[in-house]
């Protein structure tokens, strides 16, 4: 074979993701020039809270220059004081607001606080589509060819010690699948649910069919090598599986060798049920034909 394969029942079942996380921040800005930032904003309302910029400054934060170059800024950008200051002794005197800064700093507050409640709208939406945004992770945190399969559900394994999903390609072939209970959910993971399987090349192995050897692979499908050929990810390996989709492993040069492999080779390819995401199959949703292969 061309790697170890780890077996199934050593690898532990996916975690469920943690609930969907949107952050941005709102800056008010006007001619291009943005002035109301959320940190000048906070040394606003530190220093209406503490009557002095030196301990408005020590309350969010900032050093007493930069509290003062902030406040010396904004009076700039706004064409007028909004920070009056009054002698003191060194880095003493009071300062305020003045009108005007009180009522930037409460329409600031105002759309800061619509602006969180826009943010937990979306979050809430992103929650809906949680299985599509998980594959979007997952697409993104790999830099490896992607397979792309269409299958139809065929059986849920719900009693077995490590659940899974069990998926048919074509008339013969069966991949197993094991995404979390959430996304079973949330796919409708039942049978008859067309969906798409998403397999990363390197997580394919490589073996002869009809090996004797015996795997705990949950994942093991025969097919007939139909190309070879290396582009900047390394040597690749298309396999036609018997019902005209190409399966991608990512091979060494040495495994090709080894095994002796050409186009029209029959190969075993091997995988766990932990490398296969699943996600929305959107052609059988509009009612496009689904049975077509696709290959990335």
């Amino acid at each position: 074979m061309s790697r170890q394969a780890d077996p199934d029942s050593h690898a532990s079942a996916p975690l469920s993701s943690p609930a969907l996380e949107l952050h941005a921040s709102l800056s008010l800005g006007t001619d291009s020039r943005h002035w109301g930032n959320p940190r000048r904003m906070a040394l606003l309302r530190a220093i209406d809270e503490e009557g002095s910029i030196s301990a408005g400054a020590r309350k969010i934060g900032l050093s007493y220059k930069a509290a003062w170059d902030a406040v010396d800024a904004m009076n700039t950008l706004a064409g007028e004081d909004l920070v009056e200051r009054s002698a003191g002794g060194h880095r003493g005197g009071g300062a305020r607001l003045t009108p005007r800064a009180h009522a930037l700093l409460e329409l600031y507050l105002s759309l800061d606080q619509a602006h969180e409640r826009f943010l937990g709208q979306l979050a809430a939406l992103a929650q809906e589509a949680a299985p599509d945004l998980d594959l979007i992770r997952h697409l993104m945190a790999s830099d490896t060819v992607q397979n792309k399969l269409r299958g139809v559900v065929t059986r849920i394994l719900a009693d077995s010690v490590t659940p899974g999903v069990v998926v048919r390609i074509d008339g013969t072939t069966e991949i197993v699948a094991q995404p979390d209970a959430r996304a079973t959910r949330e796919l409708d993971l039942s049978p008859g649910r067309s969906v798409l399987l998403f397999i990363d090349a390197a997580a394919i192995v490589i073996g002869l069919a009809g090996s004797t050897e015996q795997l705990s692979a949950r994942n093991q499908i025969d097919g007939e090598v139909g190309y070879i050929h290396q582009d900047t990810l390394g040597n690749q390996i298309g396999i036609h599986l018997p019902g005209g989709q190409t399966l991608i492993s990512l091979i060494t040069p040495e495994s090709i060798q080894s095994l002796g492999l050409e186009p029209g080779s029959r190969v075993r390819a091997i995988f766990k049920a932990s490398a296969v995401t699943l996600g929305r199959d959107a052609q059988a949703d509009s009612g496009s034909d689904s049975s077509e292969g696709a290959q990335t």
